[in-house]
């Protein structure tokens, strides 16, 4: 009787270190991919890139970092599968923390490139892991409170690299986001794996792309999970990356600054992020939680793209909105990592959010593919009713996986 409650002190214990880490390590994953966004035109303009050529050396830059974290995402996934979820976390942070360091001392736009490619790499295994660890620890009726703490508190990475590269120069920025995962990794010796993988038979095909997509069912619940978060990062990579050249198009009489902007959006994003864990809760669904976000972030970005005149402070409004509306992102994930099970878990949750990610690389094709015929303004919208309509479909696709036990193996 003692020791059964021993180990349940323990387990508790292991539950709340796992949250607490998960979050933290978000916070920094979040703070590190995030960072170029804010520093983008003063380091480039640091490096003697022309004012003309920022927007697309940036574009290169923010897309070689996301092919980065599409290749990570499958390579800790995999990893995390095989060889389990604790290897993921030690890995990708080391390797996303150097990335951080290097980046602050370059010189010249290919070797940025370069960097930022390597540290997409590390940055993909973060979120993936994290969420996994916390999914397969805490019962099944209050995963969505945990990965809620995960989402809220790692989303606030974007306020402390918009406040680090406020107060320090663009490559001070960098070292402060290198530095803090450095500092994670000791917080991180003391949790355990889930009993839930550890206790999986080795016998088990784990991590296999071939399971992944030798079933055309299993292959479509991918891709609808993939679908579910396509808008969120067309709103920051485009719509907010982009602030100063979208502002120009409405008629901007001062120029939008996008690091202030984030600000609000991220924070905007941490509220959205709370409210999908407690709406989930509540409704015990997390696709009714997914639409109603869909349906702010669409409401916002219409208002904002006809907003002519644009101010720096109604900017900050919308920005607020807009990150409201993509504060799914740890609901969504979650959801992807309900979708399959044990021996395929790590692989979707951490390669799902990365191809997403990825996604801004054909997405950014199209926008400046639709400009010339277009317009900006015009463009923008038409993406973001596209993807909002493309997500709303593969929420009806899928099954609801609130309370749902992941005791389970695909075969």
């Amino acid at each position: 009787m003692d020791k059964v409650s021993s180990d349940s002190t323990v387990s508790q214990k292991n539950i709340v270190l796992i949250i607490v880490v998960a979050s933290l390590g978000y916070f920094v994953d979040i703070y590190d991919l995030i960072i170029f966004s804010i520093v983008r035109v003063q380091s480039l303009s640091d490096l003697g890139v022309p004012s003309e050529l920022i927007r697309s050396k940036g574009e290169f830059i923010i897309n070689m970092q996301v092919a980065g974290l599409v290749l990570g995402g499958f390579l800790w996934g995999i990893i995390g599968d095989k060889f389990g979820r604790l290897k993921v976390l030690f890995g990708s942070i080391i390797i996303y923390s150097v990335g951080n360091i290097l980046s602050g001392m370059v010189t010249d736009v290919p070797t940025y490139a370069l960097i930022r490619f390597v540290t997409g790499v590390g940055l993909a295994g973060e979120l993936g892991a994290g969420i996994t660890l916390v999914s397969e620890t805490m019962p099944k009726n209050k995963r969505g409170y945990g990965t809620m703490i995960v989402g809220g508190v790692g989303m606030m990475g974007t306020v402390a690299a918009f406040y680090a590269s406020s107060l320090f120069d663009w490559r001070i920025a960098y070292y402060v986001g290198g530095g803090m995962g450095i500092l994670l990794l000791f917080l991180r010796l003391g949790i355990f794996e889930p009993a839930m993988y550890s206790k999986t038979s080795n016998h088990i095909s784990k991590g296999s792309l071939k399971l992944l997509f030798g079933n055309k069912e299993r292959v479509l619940r991918y891709i609808y999970c993939i679908c579910l978060g396509i808008t969120s990062y067309f709103v920051m990579g485009i719509l907010m990356t982009q602030s100063p050249e979208i502002g120009a198009a409405l008629g901007a009489e001062v120029p939008i600054i996008a690091g202030l902007g984030l600000v609000y959006h991220y924070i905007g994003v941490t509220i959205g992020e709370v409210f999908g864990g407690f709406f989930s809760q509540l409704t015990k669904s997390r696709k009714y939680t997914l639409v109603v976000l869909y349906l702010v972030a669409l409401v916002a970005t219409i208002k904002y793209l006809h907003t002519v005149g644009i101010t720096q402070l109604q900017f900050n409004y919308l920005a607020f909105f807009m990150g409201i509306g993509v504060g799914y992102w740890a609901t969504f994930v979650t959801v992807a990592s309900e979708q399959f099970g044990t021996n395929l878990r790590a692989t979707v949750t951490t390669t799902v959010p990365n191809i997403v990610r990825g996604c801004l690389i054909p997405i950014t094709f199209v926008y400046n593919f639709l400009i010339p015929h277009f317009g900006m303004l015009n463009s923008a919208l038409i993406l973001m009713i596209v993807l909002t309509s493309i997500s709303l479909f593969a929420v009806t696709q899928l099954k609801e996986s609130f309370s749902k036990d992941l005791n389970f193996l695909e075969e």
